[in-house]
């Protein structure tokens, strides 16, 4: 018989020795369009965001009185986001790469409020990599961008990691972040394409390219497909196109593919007023993160003019765009002390999604099991 799960107990005070505690609460803000909670209710979904910068990771959804839930836990430096299907979610954080498992069945509830739970179910100890965007292979093998050692990556259970692939342009696997690799455009559990800032083979080469160095990269064949990009993240394969964040000029486009990467072509269609980083998609709408960009790193991007252009300031936060028409429809806004962003995902079929962590005693209380699995007379 499985355990009732309207009885999760509330948060304890303890936290486990292997895991940092949460920073002390600063002022935090939220705003939101109007109807915004109206539109993932009416679409069941809900979004997952991460903050690597607070060490957040965000669930957004419908609360029960209509307005906009947001549900957060705390993983150190959370960053890339994979949402392989509607029970599963992925998430890359400072040295260890978590695979999320939501425990309810259909019409479960959480304390009468949550209709999904993401356990952390599996857990994989890479050590400190950078690691960035991340997906899921056709195998069910987990891929991610290692970004200190500039190569698409798996975990291994022996090592750190196993390099599966490096940009043609990298010399070797060591231990420097020479072409800031970040993003993973992953296509029916395969790695189709990455973003990196550079194709510098020279520790720290990228920060010196960022802004016109970066490029896009076909994982299969190794060739640049397109060039001239400012510090590029968020890869991602949607309705045919094969879309991309230009962050350092705040742009969502698509590429259009040419003989060479001189001949392809990016088309923007919508400038999000940050530097932007986590792309996703449902329908007919893309869901864009935006950051305040580091000014003392990343001064003299081409968003500078263009916020000047539009007399406009940065903001954290998402946007929802408009495929068709590139317009902003629906937005999320996070004011005071998280001010970055770096991926997110859209989780379907359901509307107030929860998660369990680790620097809480929460984890300890919700047990769950599969039906007994009769082996034998008398077992």
């Amino acid at each position: 018989m499985s355990q009732r799960l309207d009885d999760l107990p509330a948060t304890g005070a303890e936290t486990p020795a292997d895991q940092a505690a949460p920073p002390p609460e600063a002022t935090i803000t939220y705003s939101m369009s109007p109807g915004l909670s109206a539109f993932l209710g009416a679409q069941r979904i809900a979004l997952a965001i991460s903050s690597y910068q607070s060490g957040k990771f965000y669930l957004l959804g419908q609360n029960v009185d209509g307005g906009l839930m947001v549900h957060e836990r705390f993983f150190r430096k959370a960053m890339g986001i994979s949402v392989t299907d509607k029970d599963t979610i992925l998430l890359a954080t400072l040295f260890q790469i978590l695979k999320f498992k939501n425990a309810l069945d259909p019409g479960q509830r959480v304390n009468n409020v949550y209709d999904a739970c993401f356990v952390p179910r599996e857990i994989f100890v890479t050590g400190e990599l950078d690691a960035h965007d991340i997906g899921q292979l056709e195998d069910g093998r987990i891929v991610f961008v290692n970004t200190l050692y500039n190569c698409l990556a798996t975990p291994s259970e022996r090592h750190s990691f196993t390099p599966i692939c490096k940009p043609p342009f990298i010399s070797k696997i060591v231990k420097e972040d020479r072409c800031h690799l970040n993003g993973l455009a992953m296509q029916d559990g395969v790695s189709r394409y990455v973003t990196a800032v550079s194709k510098s083979d020279t520790i720290d080469g990228w920060r010196d390219r960022r802004f016109d160095g970066g490029i896009l990269v076909d994982v299969a064949t190794g060739e640049i497909v397109i060039g001239g990009l400012s510090m590029p993240h968020s890869p991602r394969l949607y309705g045919g196109r094969l879309f991309v964040l230009n962050s350092g000029t705040g742009e969502l486009g698509w590429i259009e593919r040419g003989a060479s990467a001189q001949e392809s072509k990016f088309h923007v269609l919508a400038f999000c007023p940050g530097f932007v980083r986590g792309l996703a998609f449902h329908g007919k709408h893309a869901f864009v993160g935006l950051s305040k960009p580091r000014y003392q790193r990343f001064e003299g991007l081409g968003l500078d003019k263009k916020l000047a252009e539009t007399d406009s300031e940065p903001w954290c936060g998402v946007q929802v765009i408009d495929l068709d028409t590139g317009t902003c429809v629906h937005w999320f806004r996070i004011d005071g002390a998280v001010a970055e962003l770096y991926d997110l995902g859209v989780v379907p079929e359901v509307v107030r999604p929860m998660a369990l962590g680790f620097a809480t005693n929460e984890i300890l209380g919700l047990i769950t099991h599969d039906k007994l699995t009769e082996i034998g007379a008398g077992a």
